[in-house]
């Protein structure tokens, strides 16, 4: 009873992780920093989400993406951000961004290493 009881504990606690990291835009920024285009975008909007992951804020940003030889499109994301660097990031400032090929409407901050 024990071990089911520990088994369905460790079950539900890697669940709580994947669910965390793909609401934190975590997933999807470590996917892309291998997978996805490199482009910059234009902050036009941030927006703090309620989520904090190791006591930094998640980020919603609304972006206009400049993908090399197309034309300019907005798109969404979210991700973490240390406190200390919020500063760099507000609307008006350029920052380069990872763009899915298959799904450009999948864009990540391309701003730490994974």
């Amino acid at each position: 009873m024990k071990r089911f009881l520990l088994l369905l504990l460790l079950c539900l606690s890697l669940t709580g992780c994947a669910i965390a990291n793909k609401a934190a835009g975590l997933s999807q920024a470590k996917e892309l920093h291998t997978t996805g285009a490199l482009a910059q975008a234009k902050i036009l909007d941030i927006a703090d989400t309620g989520w904090t992951v190791n006591d930094d804020p998640v980020i919603s940003f609304a972006l206009e993406v400049y993908p090399e030889g197309k034309e300019p499109y907005r798109a969404q994301t979210k991700i973490v951000i240390s406190r200390v660097h919020i500063p760099q990031f507000q609307p008006g400032a350029v920052v380069p961004v990872r763009i899915d090929l298959k799904n450009p409407s999948r864009v990540s901050l391309d701003i730490y290493e994974y």
